[in-house]
This record gives structure tokens, C-alpha cells and sequence, in this order.
């Protein structure tokens, strides 16, 4: 990670002034931008931008036996009624997504997966979504790399043209 920030903002890795306490999200000291790490079984997602970020991966081919019953728990009323006809690969996709961009969300937010993941809806074209409790609303862009799916979340759309993402 500290490469790819050095890279990125021309200095030394020792130099990155990354602060990754326990059971925290990294941050970097004010001018330097903003990260957001996520990982899966085999890869590393940085995101790296000027204004807050958020980012998720997973597996394009992830498994998702009870796809169903994480709609019910932890989508809204609205997400259910759009999901509610799908069924096999086109549902486990939809939910696979949805789920991307609920996560990148929450990292975004700095907020909870376990107090927040029933109150964010992603749209139906998957390009923003919104927390329903604190009317927070972000941009969304899902993203595909070889094996891999990840989500991005911004404040607004434009940020997206300046983020910076590096998978490993």
C-alpha cells in the first residue's frame, strides 16, 4: 500500500504518512488524500482519491447459496421489490453488486456493516445509492478486472474520474 501511495505522490514509501491503527480504516495525514483498502481471498484493493472513498472486492465468481435470504435481511423494501422476480446467475449478479456497492458505502461513510448495511439502497442502475437513516446519498461505479468485481462510492460522480485504484 505504501508503494502505491509513493508512487502516486512521487516520495518514498517511509515517507507516506499512512496511520493503520487496530481495528480501524487507514487514513493519511491532511493534503494527501484519502484511501480505502478491501480484500477477498486472493487480491487487494486500494483506492485512492482527493476526496472520501470507498471501495469493495470480491470475487466476480463468488458463490452465493442463500442469495435470497440476503436480500430479505438486508435489503430495503424497494431493492427486494426489484430483485424479487430474478433468479440463478442473474440474481446472484444483481445481489453481488448491490452488496459491492453497499460496502464501498459504509467504508465511505466510516460507518458500521452491521448498523448501516440495511439502511444504504443501491439504485436500480447501480450508479449511487443512498442511506436512508442519516439522507446521505454517493455516486457508485462497478468495476471488473479479471477475476475480480469491486465496487467505488464517492460524494458525488465527478469524483469518480479521479480516482485511483490498485488491485494485487
Amino acid at each position: 500500500m505504501r508503494n502505491c501511495l509513493a508512487t502516486l505522490h512521487g516520495s518514498s514509501p517511509l515517507q507516506v504518512p499512512l496511520q493503520a491503527p487496530p481495528s480501524a480504516p487507514p487514513r493519511l495525514r491532511d493534503g494527501w488524500g484519502y484511501v480505502s483498502l478491501s480484500h477477498c481471498a486472493d487480491a487487494c484493493l486500494l483506492g485512492w482519491s482527493q476526496q472520501p472513498i470507498g471501495v469493495d472486492l470480491e470475487r466476480g465468481d463468488r458463490k452465493l447459496q442463500a442469495a435470497k435470504a440476503l436480500v430479505r435481511r438486508f435489503f430495503t423494501e424497494s431493492e427486494q421489490s426489484e430483485l424479487i422476480e430474478l433468479e440463478g446467475d442473474q440474481l446472484r449478479q444483481q445481489v453481488l453488486d448491490r452488496w459491492l456497492v453497499k460496502e464501498a458505502a459504509i467504508k465511505w461513510q466510516q460507518g458500521s456493516i452491521a448498523e448501516d448495511l440495511g439502511f444504504w439502497e443501491v439504485s436500480s442502475t447501480l450508479r449511487s445509492a443512498m442511506h436512508r437513516n442519516l439522507d446521505l446519498e454517493v455516486a457508485a461505479q462497478l468495476r471488473s478486472q479479471g477475476a475480480w468485481r469491486f465496487g467505488v462510492v464517492v460524494s458525488k460522480k465527478i469524483f469518480l474520474q479521479n480516482c485511483l485504484l490498485c488491485i494485487a
